[in-house]
């Protein structure tokens, strides 16, 4: 095996590795629109802007019949999509290989079988060696559910 493809599989599994792990969690009870509303409120409140608002629940409500699915998972399911200018500098200047993190999200659902019960949550920046990036988005779901 030639020395560019053995560092390319090392760095594809220290990738998958990083990738793997799972992510940080936060539970909470209330009604999904306030509490997703108050996650996108604390992102612009945190001088960021959302990129992008995937409304991953619908999709899948949406879809379950056209693409065989059984059940209904969530009720509700938004994932917010943002970046920092500030804080991807720093992480990129450090390992240009961070550009993979960016943007950010942060997740918010309401399980069908669980009603009222909302989990928000993100990847685990900082097993991914980005504790930067792990105070913005945690700081920002303290917001949010505080």
């Amino acid at each position: 095996m030639s020395m560019f493809r053995t560092a390319a599989a090392l760095l594809m599994l220290s990738a998958t590795a990083s990738l793997a792990q799972g992510p940080v969690l936060y539970e909470t009870e209330g009604d999904f629109a306030d509490i997703a509303g108050a996650v996108e409120d604390a992102i612009i409140n945190a001088g960021l802007v959302i990129d992008n608002t995937s409304h991953v629940g619908a999709m899948l409500n949406r879809t379950k019949a056209d693409v065989g699915g059984e059940k209904d998972i969530y009720t509700e399911a938004d994932v917010f999509s943002f970046c920092s200018a500030v804080v991807s500098r720093k992480v990129m200047e450090r390992d240009p290989h961070n550009i993979q993190s960016c943007p950010y999200g942060i997740f918010v659902y309401e399980l069908a079988d669980a009603p009222g019960k909302i989990v928000v949550g993100h990847r685990d920046y900082a097993a991914e060696d980005l504790p930067e990036v792990q105070d913005l988005v945690a700081g920002i779901v303290d917001n949010a559910l505080n």
